[in-house]
């Protein structure tokens, strides 16, 4: 399926470059065109194979296809996770039900796009992951931040509980970095919309509870009876500062 071509103004990004993963022309050559309109540095592969080759650094972004055919995108998604944590992925995909893209995202894609889609939603959803990125690589100045036996390392981007360090996709680790940061303090689901995912994010603020649910379980907490995350019904989240006396 093709993309919806949508005019789109012309923004510098000092020629970041981006690593394009598609292997249908139909797709990938208008997009391309698209992001090299919008002063991007494009290079296009095809393959799984090729995407983890060329790799690197100075990446500013990956798109990714999931329908690859060699490699399962989700594979790839996850390699490059592992390679690149710095660098965001956004996620291309046909594959439209909630599991899916559930199982995209827990890979280390920190958003995604449904076919069709339309050009411009895809421009603004990749400024703001790379404005994301920019932001969180200003956070080397920043000392780690704790709440209980929880300790965030917002530079490096590490975070632990107790001597176990958390394997946490992007999203997750800014979560948690949030929630900590403000470990106390109830902090509404639309305030961490704006910081996590940007004020460009085009989807309902149940993407939260999900991250959330999934932090839940790495952090070995019950929702029932929170250790470490409280949901405040109607206001919002909070990070409990300290634990029950009970626990």
């Amino acid at each position: 399926m093709r993309p919806t071509v949508a005019t789109t103004g012309n923004q510098s990004t000092d020629e970041q470059k981006v690593l394009l993963v598609e292997d249908d022309d139909g797709i990938a050559i208008p997009l391309g065109a698209a992001l090299r309109g919008g002063g991007y540095d494009v290079h296009r592969v095809a393959t799984g194979r090729e995407a983890l080759a060329l790799a690197h650094d100075e990446l500013a972004a990956v798109v990714l296809d999931l329908g690859l055919p060699d490699i399962d995108g989700v594979e790839v998604c996850r390699r490059l996770h592992d390679q690149l944590p710095g660098v965001p992925v956004l996620m291309l995909t046909a594959r439209t039900s909630e599991a899916d893209v559930v199982v995209g995202l827990d890979a280390g894609a920190d958003d995604y796009v449904t076919k069709p889609f339309r050009l411009a939603e895809l421009l603004a959803r990749l400024r703001a992951l790379i404005r994301r990125a920019q932001a969180g690589a200003g956070e080397a100045e920043l000392g780690p931040v704790e709440a209980q036996d929880v300790r965030v390392d917002l530079a490096a981007r590490r975070a632990w509980r107790g001597e176990e360090e958390l394997d946490l996709t992007p999203k997750e680790f800014d979560l948690l970095g949030m929630l900590v940061r403000e470990a106390g303090t109830v902090v509404s689901r639309e305030d961490i919309m704006r910081e996590v995912w940007d004020t460009t994010w085009f989807g309902s603020t149940k993407t939260v509870d999900m991250h959330v649910s999934w932090l839940r379980r790495k952090l070995g907490d019950d929702a029932s009876d929170p250790t470490y995350i409280s949901t405040v019904r109607g206001v919002g989240l909070r990070f409990e500062s300290e634990a029950e006396p009970s626990r």
